[in-house]
């Protein structure tokens, strides 16, 4: 039975003692960052043997925002903006994630975690803040769409985050705990917009903060009110992952959060800190896909196609004319 879990590795090269570990918990996928990259042919290798412990085609993902959080740096990728910084509207979006996914597809890379779509306030924190495509809710929708839709038809799923929305909320995650306070109305006209707007993309990512409106205790990655008012009132039906279980914004144990996320409603589990003393505790906790998260993960790699074709050099000339062009 697939393991509920997103795992990664300690470096550029699989070790013996992974690819053994990688075997027998059988992750749903894989992700990599920084430290798992020197070239890409090196990329190519290290993702076919993370590929080939679980004897299938696993989905491989990469943190690749653009900007502040960019995992492929040059020569393997262009220097992108910050998404608070792109210019160019939803074309010039949706031509950057085109552009963006072949540049992970050729380093062995076949999911994103983005686009964000979580909306800017005056309590979101400034790590948070460039990484918004707007403070207009109808906006974050439309430019994140565009990039799904970048994404897609290079052959790279998209991962929609922080669900459900962590633009109100007033910390960064991964060394504190974030509270948003702001009342479930306002959360209705504002966070949620981008949420019910692209409710039927594949897959999504919670995020580490306190809802109070909805749950003031508990953050949304461990609250099962949270998670059923994604499902059932914003109408989210995607594959669900955590993020990070190693940020601070959670207590407890590993395995613990990990337990305690699946319980929530979570479908998989991730963790990023490629620690294998880590690891046996999560998978453990975490379990196997249940039916239903089988059925979404079924789902969300059916979404997973063989790149459309591209004119890179003519896409970059559209996207860099439509970047600059003044208003």
């Amino acid at each position: 039975m697939t393991g509920a879990t997103i795992l990664g590795c300690a470096g550029p090269v699989l070790s013996t003692a992974e690819a053994a570990f990688f075997r027998d918990a059988d992750p749903w996928g894989f992700i990599l960052f920084k430290r798992n990259v020197e070239s890409a042919a090196q990329l190519r290798a290290l993702t076919a043997a993370l590929r080939e412990t679980v004897g299938r085609d696993a989905p491989v993902f990469m943190d690749q925002e653009g900007g502040t959080v960019a995992r492929l740096r040059a020569p393997l990728a262009r220097a992108w903006d910050d998404a608070s910084a792109q210019a160019g509207g939803a074309e010039a979006v949706r031509l950057r994630h085109r552009l963006m996914a072949a540049e992970l597809r050729a380093c062995g890379v076949d999911g994103n975690c983005a686009p964000v779509i979580d909306v800017a306030g005056l309590q979101t924190h400034p790590f948070l803040q460039r990484r918004i495509w707007s403070p207009d809710p109808a906006e974050v929708a439309v430019l994140a769409r565009a990039a799904a839709d970048g994404l897609l038809a290079g052959g790279v799923l998209p991962v929609i985050k922080h669900l459900p929305g962590h633009g109100a909320a007033n910390a960064d995650t991964h060394l504190e705990l974030a509270r948003c306070k702001t009342p479930l109305a306002g959360l209705e006209t504002h966070d949620f917009v981008p949420v019910r707007a692209l409710a039927d993309l594949p897959l999504g990512m919670t995020g580490h903060m306190v809802i109070e409106a909805l749950d003031p205790d508990t953050p949304a990655t461990l609250s099962p009110i949270v998670l059923r008012y994604l499902r059932e009132s914003l109408g989210f039906d995607g594959l669900l992952m955590t993020d990070d279980l190693n940020m601070n914004a959670l207590g407890g144990s590993l395995p613990d959060r990990a337990g305690r996320a699946i319980a929530a409603g979570c479908d998989i589990v991730l963790h990023c800190s490629g620690d294998m003393a880590e690891m046996p505790g999560v998978v453990a906790a975490s379990g196997t896909l249940s039916a239903k998260a089988a059925i979404r993960a079924e789902r969300a790699l059916a979404m997973r196609r063989e790149p459309a074709a591209i004119d890179i050099a003519a896409a970059t000339a559209d996207f860099e004319r439509l970047s600059n062009a003044r208003a």
